[in-house]
This record gives structure tokens, sequence and C-alpha cells, in this order.
């Protein structure tokens, strides 16, 4: 069995860190939790007193709902492989050899580089990835990650002889001349 190079998932607290969407969570968190401490401190539970432990609910559903989608899939990376494991409950396991890796590509915003998080995008000849790339968002060291990711895809054709040649046809669609 080939030696595991590295395992992650995609991060929970670079989510909350590094995006809009877990900013807003934080917020909605500290707004509920603030609110219920100053509505209990008055004595007061009537009126819009609801309100700020609704905000904090809102907020810790987030968060589970995101930590449980983080912990649903996990990624190997080995010699030769991307290996996927997806699922809690019915799991299943998909790999991409990676000589077939076409492109690898790292997205972040200004948020997400404050948080040292990326999305790392997958495009291989490989049938996970054939309809739609590959998607890896909110992955810690996503810099680091991506080239030694493709220091492997290199390695892993050198290894099998493997070259990629892009097929261009000229004039495709262009009406015949004459």
């Amino acid at each position: 069995m080939p030696q595991v190079l590295d395992r992650f998932r995609s991060s929970t607290l670079g989510w909350l860190l590094g995006t809009l969407a877990g900013w807003g969570t934080c917020f909605l968190f500290v707004a509920g939790l603030v609110g219920s401490f100053y509505f209990l401190a008055q004595g007061t539970l009537v009126g819009a007193a609801w309100v700020a432990p609704l905000l904090l609910a809102v907020a810790l559903v987030v968060l589970v709902l995101k930590w449980f989608e983080n912990l649903g899939i996990a990624y190997e990376i080995t010699d030769d492989r991307l290996i996927l494991h997806k699922g809690i409950v019915q799991k299943s396991i998909d790999e991409i050899e990676l000589y077939r890796v076409k492109d690898v590509r790292i997205d972040f915003s200004i948020i997400n580089q404050l948080a040292d998080i990326g999305t790392i995008s997958i495009t291989s000849s490989d049938e996970t990835t054939r309809d739609a790339p590959l998607v890896i968002r909110n992955v810690a060291r996503a810099r680091i990650r991506r080239e030694r990711l493709r220091e492997l895809v290199n390695t892993a054709r050198l290894s099998r002889g493997v070259r990629e040649i892009d097929m261009v046809q000229e004039g495709l669609g262009e009406p015949p001349s004459g």
C-alpha cells in the first residue's frame, strides 16, 4: 500500500476566519451571546429578548453543519494518487491517478489570504473530474499543498512515461474560404 504523504480536510476554522460567511456566523454568535447576557442581566425575558438566543442558536447550527460537511470528506495524497474518502455513515472512496491530472489551480480572496486558506481546483482526464473539476474549498496551507501536488503530478508522469498533449484544431467553426 502506498505511503500517505498528506492527509487533510477542508478547514472549519479556516472557513470561520477566512470567508464572509464565516465572519457572518461569528457576528451572529457574538451578537446572540452579548444580547443573551444583556437580557439576562436586565431580568427581561419579554418583547424582543427571544431574538438574542435565536441568533446564538442559528450561529451554532451553521457552525455544526459546516463542521459535519467538512468531516464528511477527507483527502489523502500518495506518490501516485489523490484519494477522496467521502461520507460519515455510508462511506465511499474515489481516486484520481496523479499522472492524469491536467491542471491544479488555486483561488483565494483577500480574506482567505488572512486565514491562510484557499480553494484548490483539480482538472484531470479521470472519470472523477471529467464533467467538472474537483473543487476543494477552505484548504489550510493551500499554496504549499498545491505546489507539492504539482511536483507529485510531474513525478508520476515521468515515472510512467506520460506526456500531456493538447490537441487544437485550427479554423474550427470558421466558414470555408473560397
